[in-house]
């Protein structure tokens, strides 16, 4: 089955829902809020302002509580914006009558979650608008936009700012040619992959990623900005710890445990792919330079420890075996939010989530008691040419 069709996070508001464990992609999201902030002012500042209709499109919302955080937080910048100028003939709202929000995400997503809150958003936009406006003020439509952004969404030329955070490193495919005897016991890159192996992901991504600007430099307008976060990494190559490829070998120790209990089949292991790169700044200037649209306005790299760094003090070496644990748990559950629905479609009944995630949580637990590991996440702005 395709990945399109079967990755989505958890679903719902329970205890392994993504709602309640995507704390790390909302400290991603804060982290990089200046930066989306710097090139939305960039845009207002610029004669790219639309005298009728702004388009933004956030891909890969999923759903929850950070789904609408991006676009409370453009919406926060251009109502400053709008206080900010105190000359009528300069204000923004004189000439832009309204906004066009899309919110992508796969097929599956929670749209629905979505919906249920944007009553009280739409009300807190009125309201924000309302004393700064010269007239009604501007009007704000948010729509959902399903599918993959590996491909075209969005009409020609219908968007000014397009963000996506924490989603490029998910592939659009599993690489073709992964033979299971090419890389035993894995489920991805791995120390003891042969070159192959990391060559097949690399290409996957390469190819993904050529498709993703090609798709957006038809429907961004000349001018138009992205700002897009994810998983990387800063050198090229793709085994070292923070390329995130443990948090998969640990994964495949969890799944090997219950190999060996009978539980699930060894070659239902070595069957299984992750959908996932994490690529390195010299791969994303490769594929920019070919494809040719946009320019590169800046790129960063920040760490992130794998629990968010809440619990383990990080001015000490010691930590409890219970402030371990904890952590333990927590990286367990975000992960489990957001491949479950991969596990599930590949392992069927056979697997029981609850024992697999209890020891991938022992095996992170041990992991952080040795070391702090940490993300990498990547974030790049780009300006359409």
């Amino acid at each position: 089955m395709e990945v399109k069709q079967i990755l989505h996070m958890n679903k719902g508001d329970d205890e392994t829902s993504y709602a309640k464990n995507s704390k790390i992609q909302c400290k991603i999201l804060s982290i990089t809020k200046p930066i989306i902030e710097e090139t939305v002012l960039k845009i207002l500042g610029s004669d790219l302002v639309p005298k009728q209709s702004f388009g933004i499109a956030d891909l890969g919302c999923s759903s929850g509580p950070n789904s609408l955080l991006l676009i409370s937080e453009v919406m926060d910048v251009i109502h400053a914006e709008y206080s900010r100028l105190s000359q009528p003939s300069l204000q923004l709202q004189s000439s832009t009558r309204e906004f066009r929000v899309y919110l992508n995400d796969l097929f599956s997503n929670d749209f629905n979650t979505i919906f249920v809150s944007l009553p009280e958003f739409y009300d807190k936009f009125k309201q924000d608008f309302k004393d700064t406006t010269t007239s009604e003020g501007p009007d704000l439509f948010i729509s959902a936009v399903p599918g993959s952004f590996y491909g075209r969404l969005f009409p020609n030329k219908s968007l000014h700012f397009v963000h996506s955070s924490s989603s490029l490193h998910w592939l659009s495919q599993v690489p073709p040619g992964l033979d299971t005897a090419l890389n035993k016991g894995k489920i991805y890159i791995s120390k003891s992959s042969p070159e192959c192996v990391k060559e097949a992901y690399s290409q996957q991504f390469h190819k993904d990623f050529s498709v993703f600007l090609k798709s957006r430099a038809e429907e961004i307008v000349s001018g138009g900005r992205m700002v897009l976060s994810f998983m990387g990494r800063r050198l090229s190559d793709p085994t070292i710890e923070e390329s995130c490829y443990l948090q998969w070998e640990l994964l495949a120790n969890a799944l090997m445990t219950l190999v060996l209990e009978g539980s699930i089949e060894e070659e239902k292991v070595e069957s299984f792919h992750a959908p996932y790169y994490a690529p390195c700044p010299d791969e994303l200037n490769l594929q920019l330079q070919k494809e040719g649209s946009f320019v590169m306005d800046r790129l960063e790299a920040f760490e992130i420890d794998w629990d968010g760094g809440t619990d383990l003090d990080k001015n000490t070496k010691n930590t409890t075996n219970e402030t371990v644990a904890s952590s333990g748990e927590r990286v367990a559950k975000t992960i489990r939010a957001v491949v479950e629905s991969m596990l599930e479609s590949h392992f069927g009944e056979d697997l029981t989530m609850d024992t697999l995630f209890q020891r991938y949580a022992e095996l992170v637990s041990d992991r952080l008691s040795k070391s702090r590991t940490k993300y990498i996440n990547l974030v790049i702005s780009l300006i359409k040419n």
